[in-house]
């Protein structure tokens, strides 16, 4: 039922933000996207389950908006810069990405295991989200990772390649900078200035 439970998760997220996870119903989340709190239930198994499956699908949003900015025109500091300015905006937007980005996990919100929890659900999406849920580390990694593949492009030297991914990495780390402690001036300013004197070194 994946339109089911998208309205899930979307009733569940507009209810996160009106009120702390603790005080979050089921049966609310139910009425609100228009199901039985069974078909709730049937989707995710637990209000655990619940939380799982929303943290699992802000992460995927985060990681597919770094896909998009990686995507876009420009040269490559154009689009590190376009990563970073995601970062940021993702993580400005959403207290689940910020959360998942540094760490930081407060009573508000739901706050599961990142490792894995047995999973006897027949819903692949839950079987997935019931895995381990990405680290503030992990993030860093993919989204450094995504960065140096796209920009290196096919056929890179292993030098080329790790040259990026340092670059990327730096990126992402200062993004994340901005995330704890927004900057004066924008983010995209600072990475600009950052790649230039990289690069002139």
């Amino acid at each position: 039922m994946p339109a089911a439970r998208e309205s899930l998760l979307e009733a569940a997220c507009a209810a996160l933000a009106r009120r702390p996870w603790p005080a979050v119903r089921m049966v609310d989340v139910a009425a609100t996207a228009g199901v039985s709190r069974q078909t709730l239930y049937n989707e995710f198994g637990s209000k655990d389950g619940l939380a799982r499956a929303l943290v699992r699908r802000e992460a995927d949003g985060f990681l597919a908006g770094v896909d998009r900015a990686l995507a876009g025109h420009g040269d490559a500091r154009e689009r590190l810069v376009a990563v970073a300015e995601w970062t940021v905006s993702a993580a400005r937007d959403s207290a689940l990405v910020r959360a998942l980005l540094t760490g930081c996990w407060s009573e508000r919100l739901p706050a599961p295991a990142l490792t894995a929890v047995p999973s006897s659900s027949p819903v692949p999406a839950q079987r997935r989200a019931d895995g381990p849920l990405p680290s503030p580390g992990d993030l860093v990694a993919a989204v450094r990772d995504r960065s140096a593949a796209a920009l290196s492009g096919p056929g890179a030297g292993a030098a080329e390649t790790g040259e990026a991914a340092r670059s990327c990495e730096l990126v992402v780390r200062l993004a994340l900078s901005c995330v704890a402690a927004p900057p004066d001036e924008g983010v995209a300013e600072l990475v600009r200035g950052v790649l230039h004197r990289q690069q002139g070194a």
